[in-house]
Order: C-alpha cells, then structure tokens, then sequence
C-alpha cells in the first residue's frame, strides 16, 4: 500500500459531480435501475456512460471527461460492450484510498 494520500484522487473528489457519481455508483441498481445493466456481460455494477449523463444532466462529453479522470486516477474500471462503455467503481482502490486517508490525517 501507497504511503502517501494520492493527491490526484483528492483532486477528483473536490467535483461535486464527480463525487456523486462514485456515491451513485456504489449502490447501482438502486441509483439507475436494473435496465442499466450491460447485457451479456460479466460486469457487474456497471452503468452505461449514458444513463450517467442522463442522471448528472450535464453534456455527454462533460461526463466523459469525468469518468475518464477517475478511472485514470484508478477510482473506475471500465468494459466496452459493442457501442456501449460501462463503468463502475474500482472497490479495491477506494479501500486503499480511505485506508491510506485515516493513517495520515
């Protein structure tokens, strides 16, 4: 485990978009519903890039542009499945995050 706060999540979490996004993320099914679901793929708790924008009610390329940051500072995973990209939180990280957050504050 990483030893120092990663500064880069921290900057993603002072969005207010981007933090309502991993809190809608946590619980899916509940946040999107289950019609959000990829078909025919092994990803479980992903949500579709357009039912985000949709709940957000920010552009499509404003919220792509989020989720790309937050995957990039390992907050998201992310699957293709044909036209569609699905996303959902990385739980391994965001554990290694807070753990890290309540050792050195």
């Amino acid at each position: 485990m990483n030893t120092s706060i990663d500064l880069t999540i921290l900057k993603v979490l002072s969005n207010e978009t981007r933090m309502s996004i991993l809190q809608w993320l946590k619980d899916p099914e509940a946040n999107f519903g289950p019609e959000c679901a990829p078909v025919k793929c092994e990803f479980e708790g992903g949500v579709c890039v357009g039912s985000i924008q949709e709940k957000s009610g920010l552009a499509q390329s404003v919220i792509s542009g989020y989720l790309s940051m937050m995957q990039k500072a390992g907050l998201l995973e992310s699957k293709r499945v044909g036209q569609w990209t699905y996303y959902r939180r990385n739980e391994e990280k965001i554990e290694e995050f807070l753990k890290c957050l309540s050792v050195e504050l």
